[in-house]
């Protein structure tokens, strides 16, 4: 049976920044017509004035009122501005902000209505978007309050590493309150079943990040290891989830550890952010785990600084939208055997087989 096509929803974030220039750059590549029905929401103005600073001669969009209108092989856009707009490259303006926001509301709007059926979001300015309408940290609270999402998980995606973070976009003097034991089970959970349902692993193995350094060295260094983490750890294990840890984030990700797991959970952003960009800076995807709707966006910002320069790379984009559609087809596929119990079997590891299970963490910390 022939499969209905992916309609992907893209936003073109902030009209200022490199929104335009990595949306174009990504639906350049002809595989992307394959794979789904490319919709942006945007404006024609500011995309032509996009084209014409950068230089792209070999590449326009098909114009379109609605989503029902948009071809199937063409890169189509979406009208979600007046005629009368202002770019200004390389600022930060109000306008901006009132642009982003118009075409993520009005993508979210058709997300919720089914006449999409993915939705990647172009990077915005956190700070010039905030108003009456918009109050959050950044998509992925928008859109866990628009979808009324109990909890949500930002997780990091690239070929050689999934990690997802215990708390995200919090001041590092809170992180340690915000840590307990039923908030890292329930991002546990989350992940667990976003590896199962949204990746098609079976049995995913996820390592656990300590807190402190070198893991508390034994409660030298912090006590939240053995009060929390651990615990959180062997409670996860209680309930089925192979979690594993905690490790001390120098040596797991300098020891190349990372790759024996499926999945990393680490306590704060920019303790797996930065091993994560070091990696991934240019490929690397942001996916939102436990919505009822699917949502990836690139991991880099509004790059203001390189606005209308023609150096932005759209690889991160490209995969974005991928990384969406693949997401997409294995939900599908996730449902389907769920329709089917038959389908399904128990995941157990079995006794001779302990020995495919990663080592204890003291083996990656190599402490200084």
């Amino acid at each position: 049976m022939e499969r209905k096509p992916i309609i992907a929803g893209i936003t073109h974030g902030d009209i200022n920044g490199i929104g335009y220039e990595v949306i174009i750059k990504a639906l350049m590549e002809p595989a992307i017509m394959d794979l789904c029905v490319p919709v942006v929401y945007g404006s024609p103005k500011v995309a032509a004035y996009h084209r014409k600073v950068l230089n792209i001669a070999n590449f326009s969009f098909n114009n379109i009122r609605s989503v029902e209108e948009a071809h199937p092989r063409k890169a189509n856009l979406v009208n979600c501005l007046g005629d009368e707009v202002r770019v200004e490259l390389g600022k930060s303006t109000p306008e901006g902000g009132h642009s982003s926001l118009a075409a993520l509301e009005a993508a979210t709007a058709d997300l919720m209505k089914h006449k999409i059926d993915v939705l990647i979001t172009g990077p915005i300015d956190k700070h010039n978007i905030q108003s009456d309408k918009f109050h959050f940290t950044g998509h992925t609270d928008y859109l866990k309050s628009k979808l009324s999402a109990p909890d949500v998980l930002m997780f990091m995606l690239c070929e050689s590493m999934k990690i997802g973070f215990a708390t995200d976009h919090i001041p590092l003097k809170d992180v340690a309150g915000a840590i307990t034991i039923p908030v890292l089970m329930h991002k546990l959970k989350l992940m667990n079943r976003s590896l199962l349902q949204d990746f098609a692993i079976r049995g995913p193995r996820i390592a656990v990040l300590s807190l402190n350094p070198h893991a508390g060295d034994n409660g030298l260094l912090g006590m939240e290891e053995k009060d929390i983490i651990i615990p959180a750890i062997a409670k996860a294990n209680e309930e089925g989830i192979f979690a594993f840890g905690p490790y001390s984030s120098d040596g797991f990700f300098g020891s190349g550890a990372f790759t024996r797991f499926d999945a990393v959970l680490a306590m704060y952003h920019d303790q797996g952010l930065g091993a994560f960009k070091v990696i991934a800076f240019d490929t690397g995807v942001n996916f939102t785990a436990g919505l009822p709707v699917i949502r990836t966006s690139p991991v880099h910002g509004t790059a203001f600084d390189i606005a209308g320069r023609n150096e932005a790379s759209g690889n991160s984009m490209r995969q974005a939208i991928y990384t969406a559609c693949d997401i997409f087809r294995n939900r599908e596929m996730y449902d389907e055997m769920m329709r089917n119990p038959l389908q399904t079997q128990k995941i157990e590891i079995h006794p001779d087989h302990v020995d495919e299970l990663p080592p204890e963490p003291e083996n990656f910390d190599h402490a200084l």
